[in-house]
């Protein structure tokens, strides 16, 4: 079993660059360009804990800024079991990580973050 702990540079680039982007984004009150980017920060850090972890963390944030019950209750059960299945890496790639979608549900991952996720 491979334990994912430490996210390659290239990732955790490419995901710095994405929560760059949603600070930018919710500053400027542009909440659907934000909320995509947290949703791509999810699918870059979705295997490894911190990261992950930390996504879900960001989200459940927005859902109570947005005061929405559902992200928020779904946020909270993320947080509680996301960070140990990227541990050890069975998570549903692709999956964006909002309560809009189910937790366990692979998604189509973006070409762009495919083709990171293809580079060892």
């Amino acid at each position: 079993m491979k334990l994912n702990y430490k996210m390659p540079k290239h990732l955790k680039d490419a995901y710095n660059k994405e929560l760059r982007s949603y600070k930018v984004d919710f500053a400027n009150k542009d909440f659907i360009n934000a909320w995509h980017h947290l949703e791509r920060s999810h699918i870059i850090g979705q295997s490894y804990p911190i990261e992950h972890t930390y996504s879900h963390w960001l989200m459940l944030k927005f859902g109570l800024m947005q005061k929405n019950t559902k992200e928020v209750f779904g946020q909270i059960i993320r947080l509680l079991v996301g960070g140990w299945k990227s541990f050890i890496n069975h998570v549903p790639l692709g999956n964006t990580g909002g309560a809009n979608v189910p937790p366990l549900k692979r998604m189509p991952i973006p070409n762009d973050i495919k083709k990171l996720l293809e580079i060892r």
